[in-house]
């Protein structure tokens, strides 16, 4: 398994082999300049030399068409990336399945205030997210933690969870690109991912462990990555905790009630198996998926999100969440790390 390290000097490795061939199509263009002027010269003096320069030309040109597809023909791309970003709230790995099962459904189990929540991950929405997701509970990274954020406002009521930190910035030590429809909506049950980046960001393509689940009507830009839905009963064990609101009476913040995650469950073997993508990028094929920036101002109180929580306005000691925070460097989206909105 390739530590954070390796994967850095694996992109310093792809970003020098990236900026030689540039330079190398720069001279290419430089040497076709100086020919296309001596060609210009000898024209005045004879149209046979001009003639003998011309195929000299295209000669280099083609094979310098031919070096640069072949330099590429080299360079790996894989459908996930999940660089290395920030510190890790808890100690965790990346996943190292790059090209991830992109089709069909996992049921996982969040282990809430000691009840099952049952939960369906859909592969072919998200198989980059629901890649993380799987990697990320079966190392751990879920258990014992607490969901920071309650929003109860007519246009936002989801419950934020995923950082170890508890304290609304906190992530894996990864991100990763979203995976949005441009016309995805997230009615009641919908479990997404929340953006990284803070009010003054828009997050998109910050996916990292922060996630929310929406427990009432929710008027949300297509700006995060749908991972699943609750299933069987599992709402009525959110809808509780919703039902007891938000500390000190605000509308977005720590929940009154307790809201512990003991243990997220996965199969056994959900990490295995490969998808079969008809084109592969740094980041999952647009084909399908379409990026959608997140307006910070679209959502009142705010977008979803895992930027810091204010620790020091609740008395118990319990972080209040900012709103709509975002991820870290705030964490994801709830919808963004660091508070929803």
């Amino acid at each position: 398994m390739p530590t954070n390290q390796q994967r850095r000097d694996a992109a310093k490795r792809k970003l020098q082999r990236q900026l030689a061939r540039r330079e190398e199509q720069d001279r290419a263009r430089r040497q076709r300049l100086v020919i296309v002027g001596v060609i210009a010269a000898v024209l005045v003096i004879s149209g046979g030399v001009w003639l003998f320069v011309s195929r000299g030309s295209e000669s280099s040109t083609a094979a310098s068409t031919e070096e640069t597809a072949a330099s590429s023909a080299e360079e790996p791309t894989t459908p996930c990336s999940y660089p290395a970003s920030g510190t890790a709230a808890k100690e965790v790995s990346a996943p190292t399945n790059l090209t991830p099962q992109n089709s069909g459904t996992v049921e996982s189990t969040i282990v809430l205030n000691g009840q099952d929540v049952p939960v369906s991950l859909d592969r072919t929405i998200a198989p980059c997210g629901v890649n993380s997701f799987l990697s990320l509970a079966s190392q751990g990274f879920y258990d014992d933690t607490s969901c920071f954020r309650l929003t109860v406002s007519e246009g936002l009521n989801v419950l934020q969870c995923g950082d170890p930190s508890g304290k609304g910035n906190g992530g894996p030590g990864y991100t990763f690109a979203t995976e949005v429809a441009t016309d995805a909506t997230y009615p009641i049950g919908t479990v997404a991912l929340a953006n990284a980046g803070g009010a003054e960001t828009t997050g998109t393509d910050s996916n990292g462990s922060q996630f929310f689940i929406v427990y009432g009507a929710s008027t949300l830009p297509a700006s995060y990555t749908i991972i699943g839905t609750v299933t069987g009963e599992g709402m009525s064990v959110v809808n509780d905790i919703a039902a007891q609101g938000v500390q000190k009476g605000a509308q977005d913040g720590p929940p009154n009630g307790e809201a512990t995650i003991s243990k997220v469950t996965v199969p056994e073997g959900a990490l295995e198996g490969t998808g079969t993508y008809e084109t592969t990028s740094d980041a999952v094929p647009t084909d399908d998926l379409g990026t959608g920036a997140v307006d910070p101002g679209a959502v009142d109180p705010g977008a979803v999100d895992t930027g810091a929580v204010d620790t020091g306005s609740v008395d118990t000691g319990a972080a209040t969440a900012e709103a709509p925070a975002t991820d870290t460097p705030a964490a994801e989206p709830a919808p963004t790390s660091g508070g929803a909105g």
